[in-house]
């Protein structure tokens, strides 16, 4: 029986290896292209033969990499903070307050994501314009700054914090705020930590609307600046490979720091509200 048991942990593990080796390979392909002359890109080599650090000097000499880079990172830093206060705060009201209103309200936030983003395009740009944020880190940042999803997710984790403990720090004299950002805020920092990562991410390789709300190319992020510096180097792979493999560094970076955070929220984030 134990053999059996054995061979069949065998043969799973074969086949979830894999199926990860066809996950990872395209990447790969793409980082290991990136140390590819031109001559070499379209031979079948996976590793270079004659690895060189030149379509890094030309990416960074002339594109406006660094540019983008700081642009993402400002956008998607700000959002960030953002929806982990903003959503924390909302869901904290929604977990741990009686009123009138409280079911609709909670109904409304979550039928925001029904709809999709296309959807929401042209009311945004509309608000945009309205406000006078066209072309600017504002425009970039506003639609993300506070999600449906994160509050959502945190009031499901708040929910479980035991009202006694919230109780008993009002008793002492703690503000509501005070038992919000002491108490109830480090409890729940595995969800503030997933909420943090997929939201950073998000924001990271969001396209469509950095795309329609940027005219200066100061203001392009990673993205978007990455998809022209490819029309203008189409025919140079070595070199798109190049500004793929850059703008994916912090994305990598990120996850390896955060990623015992992302699983713990993710296991939890089922807890019954």
């Amino acid at each position: 029986m134990l053999k059996s048991d054995k061979r069949i942990n065998i043969i799973i593990y074969i086949f979830l290896g894999i199926l990860a080796f066809f996950m990872i390979f395209p990447f790969l392909w793409m980082v290991l292209s990136s140390f590819k002359p031109s001559w070499e890109i379209f031979q079948m080599n996976i590793f270079p033969q004659s690895p060189t650090f030149d379509n890094y000097s030309y990416v960074l000499e002339y594109s406006n990499m660094g540019r983008w880079f700081l642009n993402s990172l400002i956008v998607a830093g700000a959002s960030t903070l953002s929806v982990l206060f903003f959503d924390s705060l909302i869901g904290y009201v929604l977990a741990k307050f009686e009123f009138p209103g409280k079911k609709l309200i909670f109904a409304l936030i979550m039928s925001t994501l029904m709809i999709p983003t296309e959807m929401l395009v042209i009311p945004w740009y509309v608000m945009v314009d309205n406000f006078g944020w066209a072309d600017s880190y504002w425009s970039i940042m506003f639609p993300g700054m506070i999600t449906g999803f994160g509050i959502f997710l945190l009031k499901q984790f708040i929910t479980t914090v035991p009202n006694d403990l919230l109780d008993a720090a009002r008793i002492d004299g703690v503000t509501e705020f005070g038992i919000y950002w002491k108490i109830v805020l480090p409890l729940v920092k595995p969800a503030l930590a997933t909420l943090a990562i997929f939201n950073f991410i998000g924001n990271w390789n969001a396209f469509l609307w950095p795309l329609i709300v940027t005219s200066s190319s100061s203001l392009y992020t990673m993205p978007v600046g990455l998809a022209f510096f490819s029309s203008e180097n189409v025919t140079q792979w070595e070199i798109v490979m190049t500004g793929a493999t850059i703008s994916t560094i912090p994305l990598i970076i990120f996850f390896l720091i955060f990623q015992k955070q992302i699983i713990k929220g993710i296991a939890r984030s089922g807890i019954k509200g």
